[in-house]
């Protein structure tokens, strides 16, 4: 056998939604290792070999990627991973951000912790463990203004988030939250009231520690799945005010965590007063093919771009702030069980559609959307008018539908 000399990248995750850094690794001519739990995993058809192995499992991992001799890897779309890969790295000598930092931004506890010593603003938060009753919780939040959010400390997408507004309900929000908490540590902070009608989400890209790209859109959601983002919108619709503190925010944040590089997951929630709170800076790519949605709008293929810097190569120009641009995702989902039968379009939408990616097949089983896991794929448009634009955003639901037979529940 003839050794490959291509230099190699470690991929920690191959969903279906990170099969496209693979790809794109591939053809920047990378040999391509992955790491993943599932031995199902889409990633391992692509990749150039497959190591059966949790992502979490730091030494495992470390393992791997002593053996195959890696020159870089990258927790591409994925919180869980993400501290792993820095922990390989700085053990290895690779290009990394600092793992405290990392560590910091998957765990919220440890994240509201940091937004409050360096006096950037943020709600009102309690941490505690996941065997907590509901009286002991009410005793740490006593003082808190209600309406409170109840969450686990390290899971992404919405997973076992619960808006709790009165005391009775605490039982099943601590329940929920503890069935998607992998390091069984919860927290509850209060909810932050909305001055800008939208949460402002999206993803920026670091260079030499300075935000360079500004990717930042508006989070839409389904009102009856309020808590999930079924997709995003660019311009965010921000007033200049409140973008340019939004802006200063996140770069006092990104310098106080010595960020130094790389595509980073926001959050963002105006308050009274249009005050910028942080719920999220993710070490990592957005979900939902965020990336991808931006490089649409932009024109900089931000896959690339964190592939080649996980490599320690220069990814080139990466500076981007968005103008006169009306782009838009929506996430195929569904409000109930039942059988997948396929979606339909209004005509506005299918002049405004251009891909479409779709993870289910007409007859497939289909499940109540509570989670980016249950995405049944990805729709993305562009439009060539604000007005048009606007229309879509505001009225959905009558330009995407979703058709499921509600009575097989689901079953196959």
């Amino acid at each position: 056998m003839i050794p490959d000399a291509r230099r190699a990248l470690l991929l920690l995750g191959g969903s279906r939604q990170q099969v496209v850094a693979i790809e794109v690794a591939r053809k920047c001519g990378y040999r391509t290792v992955l790491c993943d739990y599932l031995e199902d995993n889409p990633g391992r058809h692509y990749a150039d070999s497959f190591h059966l192995v949790s992502t979490v499992d730091r030494e495992a991992v470390l393992e791997v990627a002593r053996r195959e001799e890696v020159e870089g890897v990258i927790a591409y779309s994925s919180d869980p991973a993400s501290p792993t890969a820095a922990y390989v790295a700085e053990r290895l000598g690779m290009l990394t951000n600092p793992l405290a930092a990392v560590e910091i931004m998957s765990t919220k506890s440890l994240f509201r912790r940091h937004l409050h010593e360096v006096g950037l603003p943020c709600p009102l938060a309690a941490s505690f463990e996941a065997g907590a009753s509901a009286a002991e919780v009410e005793c740490l939040v006593e003082g808190f203004r209600w309406p409170l959010v109840v969450k686990p400390t390290d899971s992404s997408g919405s997973k076992g988030v619960s808006v709790v507004t009165e005391p009775t309900q605490m039982p099943a929000a601590l329940e929920h939250a503890g069935a998607n908490s992998r390091n069984g540590i919860l927290i509850a902070e209060e909810y932050i009231e909305r001055a800008f009608p939208n949460v402002v989400g999206g993803d920026i890209f670091v260079v030499d520690g300075m935000i360079r790209f500004w990717g930042l859109m508006r989070c839409l959601r389904d009102s009856k799945a309020s808590l999930v983002p079924v997709g995003k919108a660019i311009p965010s619709g921000l007033s200049e005010g409140q973008l340019s503190k939004v802006k200063e925010t996140l770069q006092l944040l990104v310098s106080s965590l010595g960020i130094r590089f790389g595509e980073l997951n926001v959050e963002v929630i105006i308050g009274d007063g249009d005050v910028p709170y942080v719920l999220e800076l993710g070490s990592r790519a957005g979900g939902n093919m965020i990336p991808v949605q931006l490089g649409d709008a932009s024109g900089i293929d931000l896959v690339r771009a964190n592939v080649m810097c996980a490599m320690g190569d220069d990814p080139g120009g990466i500076s981007w702030d968005p103008e006169d641009v009306y782009f838009a995702t929506h996430v195929l989902h569904t409000l109930k069980d039942g059988t997948y039968e396929g979606y339909e379009l209004s005509a506005a939408a299918e002049v405004a559609c251009y891909r479409e990616v779709v993870y289910q097949e007409a007859g497939a089983p289909v499940h109540h959307f509570d989670g980016a896991n249950k995405a049944l794929g990805i729709l993305f448009f562009e439009f060539e008018k604000q007005e048009s634009f606007e229309d879509y955003i505001a009225n959905t639901s009558n330009h995407v539908r979703v058709m499921v037979d509600s009575s097989t529940d689901g079953r196959k």
